[in-house]
């Protein structure tokens, strides 16, 4: 199995800063989830979560990171590599942006830092799943250069599975 290097854990880019998690991320984050339009976890549900991420990061190497905007400083969603429905060789590409802050290029700026950072690791091709329905997302991943590679079907819908082959 080739090693990979650790990914950065502090991305910048013009608008945002990708940062690692802080237990203060915790109201925020659940914010984010009940936005969804599927409940409400507890904040001790999403530290649990965060402790979570924090050791799997530990583990692997990559991360999945708030974004903060840069000028006005508040935290409007995350980016980063997990490993998701794939593997730490060829982990996905994930974003999750507050309502507010959509239509504005963030998730594509944020997830192009995010390629970059995956790059310097050494791996040779991510992924991304996205629901079939979310136009926009699927919109991010075209400018990123990710290609449809199947659609299958999951409790959640069907579901885009698309990848990218890194430099």
């Amino acid at each position: 199995m080739p090693t990979y290097e650790t990914m950065p854990f502090h991305l910048e880019t013009e608008r945002l800063v990708l940062r690692p998690w802080a237990e203060s991320d915790a109201a925020e984050l659940r914010a984010l989830i009940a936005e969804r339009g599927s409940g409400t976890p507890t904040v001790e549900h999403i530290r649990t979560g965060i402790a979570k991420q924090l050791t799997a990061t530990a583990t692997t190497g990559i991360a999945l990171l708030p974004i903060q905007r840069r000028d006005e400083g508040d935290f409007i969603g995350y980016c980063g590599l997990v490993i998701g429905r794939s593997t730490v060789e060829e982990p996905e590409l994930a974003y999750e942006l507050f309502q507010r802050a959509h239509g504005r290029g963030y998730a594509t700026e944020a997830a192009g830092a995010v390629l970059d950072a995956a790059v310097a690791t050494g791996r040779r091709r991510l992924w991304s799943t996205v629901g079939t329905w979310n136009t926009p997302s699927l919109r991010v991943l075209e400018k990123l250069g990710f290609e449809r590679d199947h659609v299958s079907t999951e409790d959640s819908g069907e579901v885009v599975w698309l990848t990218r082959s890194l430099p």
